[in-house]
């Protein structure tokens, strides 16, 4: 990566940019493909907002906390968390790190400073802005970056934490990854507001508004941000402009509320291929070397789903695990009766 004081991508910077934009799509179409086959039960895809979220992370300083809503894949690869990694979580295998506590695709990483994931809408804001202040009290020269979506700026949560930060002048970098819709709910359907970023000025919290299938914007506009808030100037609510190419879920037919043409016209802004493109035209890439790189990705994602499956499952005993720093006699009796109810054919694990 570059330099941490830079605002500008490193020519250097664009290749493995792009390989780790297409890690994330190649990962996120065979997690979709698995869904559908019953291999792993519930996916998150995120197809079409791996530019903004590669460029955002590749901005960032490894120390630096980020709070995912659903959605980061490209975040979480970017960061260092492995295929392998995520997929274990998917499967909830022995290996998952969560222990199968979590429902599938909500992963955290505290080695990465990565929080794990949560369901409901925005929480993950208000916990961003608290982790900043305590962060500020330890003297800890790092951000703090909650990601969500539009559907999330109309949450309790989103306001109640723009303007803790605004109060308090917390090193937050607020995301907003603005993909059009809130599952079935359009944008326009969602607020009234010109943009979302400028609802950031009830609170005093600076916005701005980047093209997000564009990664110098997202990278220039985070590292700004950045900048701004470990030297003591506060947040800042950046609204990256994406489109969700897929579904909002694998519970999810978004053909049921928006049309094939609308759909298009976003794929023709893919940030992949404008990406590819760009290189290509400055002579820094080739559709020879583009083939390669996309045979090379598959081929790691198709060795890590199969390492992945042939890890057995999580032992049904360990739920009754972490309860306590140790087991307390009750939960003794109760890892005895749940044994015996698996031996006997009560339970099947």
């Amino acid at each position: 990566m570059t330099a941490a004081s830079a605002t500008e991508l490193a020519p250097e910077d664009l290749e493995p940019i792009y390989r780790m934009m297409l890690l994330a799509r190649t990962l996120d179409e065979r997690c979709l493909t698995m869904q559908r086959q019953g291999r792993i039960g519930f996916y998150v895809p995120v197809m079409g907002q791996e530019g903004a979220q590669v460029a955002c992370a590749w901005a960032l300083d490894p120390k630096d906390w980020v709070f995912p809503a659903y959605r980061e894949l490209g975040v979480a690869l970017t960061r260092g968390v492995t295929p392998e990694e995520l997929l274990d979580q998917f499967f909830g295998n022995s290996a998952d790190r969560l222990r199968g506590r979590q429902m599938p695709n909500h992963y955290g990483y505290r080695d990465r400073n990565f929080v794990v994931a949560s369901s409901p809408i925005g929480t993950q804001i208000i916990q961003a802005v608290g982790a900043a202040m305590a962060a500020r009290r330890r003297s800890d020269p790092i951000v703090t970056i909650p990601f969500f979506g539009d559907g999330a700026t109309s949450s309790n949560d989103f306001h109640a934490g723009l303007n803790f930060g605004g109060v308090f002048q917390t090193s937050t970098i607020f995301f907003c990854q603005n993909n059009e819709w809130a599952i079935s709910l359009p944008r326009s359907r969602q607020t009234a507001s010109k943009t979302l970023a400028e609802k950031g000025a009830a609170y005093g919290v600076p916005g701005v508004v980047v093209d997000g299938n564009d990664v110098h914007q997202v990278f220039r506009a985070v590292r700004e941000a950045r900048a701004r808030a470990v030297s003591g100037g506060g947040p800042t609510l950046i609204e990256v402009l994406v489109y969700r190419l897929g579904p909002h879920s694998t519970s999810d037919d978004p053909r049921r509320y928006r049309t094939d043409a609308e759909l298009a016209e976003w794929k023709k802004r893919d940030p992949i291929g404008r990406l590819k493109h760009e290189m290509i035209d400055a002579g820094t890439w080739s559709e020879e070397q583009d083939a390669r790189l996309t045979e090379e990705v598959r081929a790691e994602i198709a060795a890590a789903v199969t390492h992945t499956e042939s890890i057995g499952p999580a032992d049904p005993l360990s739920f009754l695990d972490d309860v306590f720093a140790s087991r307390t006699p009750a939960l003794d009796e109760q890892r005895h009766q749940l044994e015996e109810m698996i031996r006997t054919g009560v339970v099947k694990p």
